[in-house]
């Protein structure tokens, strides 16, 4: 019921009625005054009532009268009185009938009772009631009244003190309300401007409003009273207290900020009296330390004191929460006082009550925000936030570090002070040991031994203190262990849970109104506003060192899992949050921090500890006290859960898990899945860690990249607890989901991600290199991963992840890394090619080249597990992609290609795998253009040296290409010219020229080129065995497919395949090596003719000329029409030349094979030719390429100048040229002429012998050789005849004689020679005989072609030449041919064999005998049937042929052969019977002159031979000798003498003065006795003797000279015998009785008998012959002989009785002297 309704009005008067009569009963007795006024106010209460309406109105304009009574009833004193009066105004204040002088006369009753002690409850109501009904108490009053309750609070009555004390809290706050209430009204109303002035008189408050100046005047006064001094207004205050005007302050703040913030007045009282006061009375708080002793310091410095400190850091938080944008720079002051009372060195109360207020600033971030606006990011000003943050944290490590007792009575002195003893836990909380005995449930910190408990402070998000709330107390409270740690603990986390989710609610709206702007305005570019990011930046950097440093410790020390939880939660908010604003080493710090979290102890790890030395050399200090970020300790007792092997070496072998880490790991995982996004670098952290612990735990990559836990065998030293074991697959899982969400990250995160695997890998890579421990695959594993789920967008990830594994993990030394690095990119590749793109791969060539570059890349790295891999991989490839390969053929065939002699049996037969089947299967689906690829492929596998078999196979696959381009030569040819006019289009549009091999060609020509080519350079391979295979193949494939070609394509194949082939095994067959193969691996037996290298070359030189020529001979007619044809045919010969002329017998033989076999190309008619007979009929030459039977399904290839064209040119207009035979007449002797120079050339080198010392022995040609050489000569001759002139025959002889000089190996001899005692011709000796004879026949028939037309004079020519040759043979029965100056041995030398055995050479000469023999029956038998020539007789032939015959004949016995010396003379016997009496004939023209003492000379040599016959002569023998001897006598004797007239006087004489020689012929010393008659070749004395005298006593003496010559001659014998004589009777009478030399008695033997034969001669011839000095020379001799009778020996004896014996004819007596005298 309102006070105003008519029945409260009603009752209102009746109780005031009531309440006057009751007063008026009570005084009656003691104060009549009070009774009557009592009474005269009930009359005037009724008059008012009746007169008025508005009674209430009347009643407060009378309230003066009306509360007369009742004060006065309160003067009275009387406590019963007194109650009742106050109770009775109490009615009318609450019906609002108080005036303001009647209010004002109640207060001064109201004081008087106060001052006597009165009713002090009643009277704080009564007050209450006034100042809360109305507003009529203002100015003085109300401060009396103010004062009165003040005062009432100071009294002895605790419950007095008490209620005044409320009473005075409401009545201030009725103050401002009233005010707050008067600004409400006031509006809407436009005030006038107060007047400007300055602020600076405190009373200065005449522009305020009633209530307004009210209010101010009391804080005012509250301020003074706080600080101790008088007050203005509130006059009469006795005592105050500090404690309670600071609640009354804070309360004021508290609840009316407006107030302040409204009214300048209000704000300059802030600024000028509460902040300075407030800093005045902290002042205790800061200067005092604990443990500083007072002497230290001179004046005694007041201790902190509980209850002021406290309220003053409530009205501090006040004073911050809402006015710290007036109050800038005192705010700054508060902030670093709260952070000062943080210090280790303050009393523990003071440090819980200073968290708490900080904890009550960390739950608002918005204030956070503005400190860090109005402080942080303004220049010189004192970085508040920052600050805040760190005290925070330095508060916490202090904690660890300072022992705390709990209670400011447990001091420990800094270390400066005296005191250092450190008590232990004061709380009686479990010792340092205590945990690791039984598990405790207390959640708590540990660190370093430090154990502080953990409690429950406060609600998350919300500051409830606790002592900061203790407002009755006056001695600081003992604060619980571990209370201000809890605080901390919970401001941190609110500190982090508040900035992060404000700055990330507003970069949600900042994200929305991005999106929406963009979609309106899809062409501008969103400008977020700047400032917004820079607070949020400022804010994170300025905290994030302590939250960091604070966190980490706590984390460490954490044994609680829900602490560890929440504190890992606060680093991954702050790692995402850095992460989000691009703060990138804050991020980082923090995940470094989880990381090391979740690492073993000290773990060393490389990325971490280079971080966490980034930031500590950022090491910050707060007031001086530097914070370190502590890296976590070993000693927390924590659940060890895992133990196992660390990756990097640790100096403890293995490595222990404990909860926690896993705890830390499993953050770590949800900070990488959920903020992939913002990790940026930091992935490197996060995986790096990932991989150790992922190691430690034993997980093992698996199939595409999965880890799976390993089986423990791989780690000995890994144990893991159960609770592990079930984590395990989770983890994993995790694990792979983690890289499984890789696919929503955005392209430049996925590049991130991708960089931190590929460094974590390389950082595997360098750990693995020193050892051969097992090296970590976790990041190749994740990049497989991470590639296969990113398979659609493969293109922008390909190249870092291929490029890493291909470079780095590939090539890598360690096996197990290598492999993995193979097997992820194979499995990339594979997946990548299998994916269903989009658009697909046949579409997208370029992307199908990108996937498959790296398979080709794999070729770059050398080691063989890679290369398998890859070749698994191919191979995959083939099987499942092979047909859409399309455009990557040339990639995967350069893979099967890329082949390397290091690599190993197996691997090259993987990758020959691989090729069968792209030959087997895949040639016809993949593009034309790469056929000449697989050709290449095909070539390289037979270059490769590892494997014979693999080569020869991929020739027999070269063949089977070539079979595959024969049969499908159409479709390829198509294709290839489509192709290629594309190209050239291109080529045409860049301005450049196509460059492809054997560029002219048409382009299918080319690909058997390429073949042609691949198999050449396979020709050349150094293993024999591939050249044979290859070069068979290569010659085959020509003469098989070869018809395919185009005629100019033939030209390259001539001159760039074949005769390049030719020329690199020339080069090589002459450099190869002449080392013996030793057999290889003893199993393999080769044989002797290919034990070398060069051998073996030879084999192949031999082969390729063979094929070539064989080329050559097939094709002729095709080749004919190349335009080089005879270039061609000149180089083919000069090939066949060197290998000739090579130092092998077989290349050489072979090459003379070769040349037999082309020029045995007189026309060979071919089968095929049938309709050749009719073309040669009308003189066309036939071109039909030989059809070989595989020409393709069913087409003869006839190129398109087909027969029947011809046969129309022929017929048409070509009539007129000149017939084909005779040009191609005239085109053969030009090959045939340049056939025999080659021959030529061969000849004359291969025979030509060696100059200069021969101790390194050239090579000399071998005697087959020689022959076929020699053989070819006939054939030959045939075509060149015609002009073969005398300077060809002597070329011709230089070589014939040269061959057969040449010797023969020692070794070969046996073979080649026969016996040395049958005397047989080598084949090369009658090769060369042959050749002669040729030439002689073919003389014969040209003479009778000549005889008709030109006459004989040509070949006649030749005979001299012939003989010349043939005699120069016949020299070498007696005088081998010296080969340049080799020491040869003669094996014919029967005679001195056994001296020879003692030095043997290496090469024996030929026995020449037979050989010389055969060519001097030739000779005979030529000069038989030409004697009579002109060119023979002009030419000397016959003097020639005695010159040469001398030789024999004068080395008789000293031939090497017996039979020579005597063909020898049957052969001039013959020869001078036909040539004498043609020289005879023609003795004038003096063409014979010279003959005549060349013939004496013969005859002297012969008859008067040095040498002396063999010892084992058979006096048979003998005699047979001799009787040849005196059959040259006897020709002599007839064919010479008798024609004495003839013939020169010289020669006659020579002939005389031999036969006299022959007469007294002195035979050897060394004859036995018993031969002495024989051997003294008497007979033949004899008839020389005889002819002589014939001679000389003939009567057919021509010139008296000649006779003179005889006579002499006989003179001269005659005057020997006498001298012999005489000397040997004179020795004979000397030598006494010893007997004389042997030979001085056979040649007195001698000279007997001559003197008795010249006795008989004398006997026979007619007197008047004899001239008359020869009788007296033969009388003289007489007593000689007569004295000689004394000798002793019976053989002259003998002799001398023979010769005395005819001296009787001439004894007869004297006839008269003038007689004697006349004659």
């Amino acid at each position: 019921m309102s006070t105003s309704s008519p029945e409260a009005v009603k009752k209102l008067l009746e109780n005031m009625q009531t309440d006057l009569r009751s007063l008026s009963m009570e005084c009656k007795k003691k104060f009549p005054p009070v009774k009557e006024a009592a009474e005269s106010g009930i009359v005037k209460i009724k008059t008012i009532a009746a007169r008025n309406t508005d009674i209430l109105a009347a009643l407060k304009e009378n309230s003066s009268e009306v509360v007369q009574p009742f004060l006065m009833g309160c003067g009275t004193k009387e406590p019963k009185i007194t109650q009742l009066c106050l109770a009775a105004i109490q009615r009318l204040m609450s019906h609002e009938v108080v005036s303001e002088a009647a209010a004002g006369n109640i207060i001064n009753m109201l004081w008087q009772l106060m001052e006597n002690g009165l009713e002090e409850l009643k009277l704080l109501q009564t007050v209450l009631v006034l100042l809360t009904t109305n507003t009529v108490v203002h100015d003085e009053v109300l401060s009396k009244a103010i004062v009165l309750c003040f005062r009432l609070h100071f009294t002895k009555d605790n419950i007095t003190n008490n209620t005044a004390a409320a009473t005075v809290r409401q009545v201030v706050t009725v103050v401002f309300e009233r005010m707050v209430a008067e600004d409400e009204r006031f509006k809407g109303i436009v005030e006038q401007p107060p007047p400007v002035q300055g602020n600076t008189n405190r009373r200065s408050v005449s522009t305020l409003r009633p209530s307004a100046k009210d209010a101010y005047m009391l804080f005012q006064d509250l301020c003074q009273l706080v600080n101790a001094d008088a007050p203005y207004w509130l006059v009469g205050m006795t005592e105050m207290t500090r404690t309670f005007g600071l609640e009354l302050l804070e309360s004021v703040l508290n609840d009316f900020p407006g107030v302040f913030l409204q009214h300048q007045e209000f704000s300059f009282l802030l600024k000028e009296r509460v902040c300075p006061l407030v800093i005045k009375l902290f002042s205790p708080n800061i200067k005092f330390r604990q443990g500083s002793s007072s002497a230290a310091s001179p004046a005694p410095v007041e201790k902190p004191y509980f209850p002021i400190c406290m309220r003053l850091l409530r009205v501090v938080s006040v004073l911050i929460k809402h006015f710290y944008s007036l109050l800038v720079t005192e705010c700054e002051i508060f902030l670093s006082l709260l952070v000062k009372f943080l210090d280790g060195e303050k009393p523990q109360w003071l440090r819980a009550v200073a968290v708490e207020s900080v904890h009550r600033l960390c739950v608002q971030p918005h204030l956070l925000r503005s400190f860090c606006q109005s402080y942080d990011m303004k220049q010189h000003s004192t970085k508040v936030f920052r600050d805040i943050v760190n005290a925070l944290g330095s508060f916490i490590q202090s904690l660890f570090i300072v022992p705390n007792a709990g209670n400011a009575a447990a001091v420990s002195a800094p270390a400066g002070g005296s005191g250092s003893g450190v008590q232990g836990t004061a709380q009686g909380g479990p010792g340092t040991g205590g945990v690791s005995g039984t598990l405790t449930t207390q959640a708590a910190f540990e660190y370093r031994g430090t154990w502080i408990p953990l409690m429950t402070v406060s609600v998350q998000g919300s500051a409830k203190a606790t002592y900061l709330e203790m407002l009755d107390k006056v001695e600081p409270p003992s604060i619980p262990e571990g209370y201000a740690m809890s605080v901390a603990f919970s401001a941190l986390l609110d500190l982090v849970r508040g900035i992060t989710s404000m700055i990330e609610r507003e970069l949600a709206m900042e994200e929305e109104a991005a999106a929406e702007f963009r979609e309106a305005h899809p062409d501008q570019e969103w400008k977020p506003q700047p400032g917004a990011h820079l607070v949020w930046e400022e804010m994170v950097s300025a905290c994030w060192c302590g939250l960091l440093a604070a966190l980490s410790l706590l984390l460490d020390a954490s044994t609680d899992e829900t602490a560890t939880e929440n504190i890992l939660k606060a680093e991954l908010t702050m790692a995402s949050l850095c992460g989000r604003l691009g703060l990138v080493t804050p991020r980082d710090a923090f995940i470094t921090a989880i990381c090391k979290a979740s690492l073993p102890p000290h773990y060393a790890l490389t990325v971490l500890s280079s971080n966490a030395a980034n930031l500590s050399s950022k090491a910050y200090s707060i007031q001086g006290q530097s914070v370190q970020i502590i890296s976590p300790s070993s000693e927390s007792h924590q659940q060890v859960v895992a133990v196992g092997q660390p990756l990097t070496a640790q100096p403890q072998g293995t490595v222990v898990l404990t909860a926690k880490n896993i705890q830390c790991m499993r953050t770590l995982l949800n900070l990488a899945h959920c903020h992939g996004a913002v990790l940026g670098t930091s992935w490197q952290l996060v995986l790096a860690t990932l991989q150790h612990l992922v190691w430690i735990l034993g997980l093992k990559p698996g199939v595409g990249g999965a880890l799976k836990p390993g089986r423990a065998v791989e780690g000995p030293s890994t144990v893991l607890t159960t609770a592990v074991m079930t984590d395990l697959p989770v983890i994993s899982n995790i694990l792979s989901r983690l890289f499984e969400s890789s696919q929503y990250l955005d392209d430049v995160s996925l590049h991130h991600l991708i960089n931190a695997l590929c460094s974590l890998s390389l950082e595997a890579m360098e750990m693995a290199y020193g050892n051969n421990k097992e090296p970590s695959l976790f990041a190749v594993a994740k990049l497989l991963e991470t590639g296969l789920v990113n398979m659609d967008r493969i293109e922008i990830l390909w190249r870092p992840l291929t490029g890493h594994l291909l470079e780095k993990v590939c090539q890598h030394p360690n096996s197990r890394m290598r492999e993995w690095g193979a097997e992820a990119l194979t499995a990339l590749i594979k997946a990548g090619l299998a994916y269903k793109h989009d658009p697909p791969l046949a579409q997208n060539q370029r992307l199908q080249l990108l996937l498959l570059n790296p398979l080709k890349e794999l070729s770059n790295v050398l080691h063989a597990d890679i290369r398998q891999k890859q070749l698994e991989c191919v191979l995959q490839i083939l099987q499942s992609q092979g047909d859409s390969l399309g455009p990557g053929w040339p990639l995967v065939l350069g893979v099967i290609g890329a082949i390397r002699n290091d690599q190993g049996e197996s691997l090259i037969r993987t990758a020959f795998q691989c090729l069968q089947l792209v030959v087997t299967d895949f040639l016809p689906t993949m593009p034309c253009t790469c056929l000449q690829i697989v050709v290449d492929v095909a070539g390289s596998f037979g270059l490769q040296n590892q494997e014979l078999n693999i080569s020869l196979t991929s020739i027999g696959l070269l063949w089977n290409i070539s079979d595959y381009f024969f049969q499908r030569g159409e479709a390829i040819t198509q294709e290839l010219e489509r192709e290629e006019e594309a190209l050239q289009k291109q080529a045409q549009e860049r301005g450049e020229t196509l460059n492809r091999p054997f560029h002219p060609a048409p382009p299918f020509d080319c690909l058997w080129l390429c073949l042609y080519a691949k198999l050449g350079e396979l020709c050349v391979d150094p293993r024999p065995a591939v050249r044979k295979s290859a070069g068979q193949t290569l010659f085959s494939t020509i003469a098989a497919h070869g018809t395919l070609l185009q005629q100019p394509t033939w030209h390259i194949v001539v001159w760039k395949v074949l005769f390049q082939l030719l020329d690199c095994v020339r080069t090589s067959s002459t450099t190869a090596d002449k080392e013996k193969i030793e057999s290889g691996g003893g199993n393999i037996l080769i044989h002797h003719s290919r034990d070398t290298a060069e051998k073996q070359w030879a084999e192949t030189w031999v082969l390729t000329l063979a094929g070539v020529a064989r080329i050559f001979n097939t094709r002729r007619y095709l080749l004919q029409q190349l335009g080089d044809f005879f270039e061609a045919w000149e180089v083919l010969l000069n090939h066949i030349q060197s290998a000739a002329l090579s130092k092998n017998n077989e290349v050489s033989l072979a090459a003379l094979k070769s040349f037999q076999e082309i020029l045995q190309i007189v026309t060979p008619v071919k089968d095929s030719d049938k309709a050749g007979d009719a073309l040669a009929a009308m003189g066309v030459p036939p071109v039909l390429i030989d059809p070989l039977s595989a020409s393709g399904p069913g087409r003869p290839l006839v190129r398109s100048d087909s027969l029947v064209e011809r046969l129309t040119r022929y017929n048409g207009a070509e009539l007129q040229a000149p017939p084909p035979g005779e040009e191609s007449a005239l085109e053969d002797s030009a090959l045939w002429w340049s056939a025999w120079n080659t021959w030529y050339r061969t000849g004359t080198d291969s025979t030509r012998p060696p100059s200069g010392p021969t101790e390194k022995l050239s090579f000399i040609p071998s005697q087959p050789f020689l022959t076929a050489l020699i053989q070819i000569f006939p054939a030959l001759y045939q075509h060149i005849k015609a002009n073969f002139s005398m300077e060809d025959l002597k070329k011709l002889g230089v070589i014939l004689h040269g061959a057969v000089s040449v010797p023969i190996s020692s070794d070969a001899s046996p073979f080649i020679l026969p016996s040395y005692t049958e005397a047989v011709l080598t084949s090369l000796q009658e090769a060369v005989l042959t050749a002669l004879d040729v030439l002689q026949k073919v003389g014969k028939e040209m003479e009778k072609i000549m005889a008709i037309c030109v006459g004989p004079e040509n070949l006649q020519v030749m005979y001299p030449a012939i003989f010349e040759q043939l005699l120069l043979f016949v020299e070498f029965s007696c005088k081998p041919p010296q080969y340049g100056r080799m020491e040869t041995k003669h094996v014919a030398n029967a005679k001195y064999n056994q001296i020879q055995l003692f030095a043997p050479a290496e090469w024996v000469a030929l026995n020449y005998v037979p050989f010389a023999e055969r060519s001097l029956e030739v000779v005979v038998d030529l000069y038989h049937k030409t004697a009579c020539h002109k060119a023979v007789i002009n030419e000397k032939v016959l003097q020639n042929i005695i010159k040469t015959l001398r030789m024999p004949l004068g080395l008789k016995y000293a031939c090497p052969s017996e039979s020579t010396w005597k063909l020898a003379v049957s052969s001039l016997l013959k020869v001078l019977s036909i040539g004498l009496p043609v020289a005879r004939q023609h003795a004038s023209s003096g063409k014979f002159d010279t003959m005549w003492p060349e013939l004496a000379n013969a005859f002297e040599d012969f008859l008067f031979t040095k040498s002396t016959p063999p010892d084992n002569l058979s006096i048979q023998e003998f005699q047979k000798n001799e009787a040849i001897d005196v059959e040259v006598v006897q020709l002599i004797s007839t064919e010479i003498l008798p024609f004495a007239n003839f013939i020169p006087k010289d020669f006659v004489g020579q002939i005389m003065t031999m036969l006299n020689k022959g007469s007294i012929h002195s035979q050897s010393p060394s004859f036995t006795e018993a031969e002495i008659d024989v051997r003294m070749r008497e007979d033949f004395s004899k008839v020389c003797f005889e002819t002589l005298l014939q001679f000389s006593f003939s009567n057919k003496v021509s010139t008296p000279q000649e006779g003179y010559i005889s006579r002499m001659a006989l003179s001269v014998l005659l005057k020997r015998s006498q001298d012999v004589l005489r000397r040997y009777v004179e020795d004979e009478r000397l030598s006494g009785r010893c007997p004389l030399p042997r030979q001085q008695v056979t040649e007195i033997i001698f000279v007997l008998k001559a003197i008795s034969t010249l006795m008989d001669s004398l006997k026979k011839t007619q007197p008047e012959n004899v001239d008359g000095n020869t009788w007296a020379q033969v009388i003289a001799l007489y007593p000689t002989l007569v004295e000689c009778i004394t000798c002793s020996s019976s053989e002259v004896s003998s002799a001398l009785k023979e010769a005395l014996g005819p001296f009787k004819d001439f004894m007869q007596p004297p006839v008269s002297k003038v007689q004697n005298g006349e004659s």
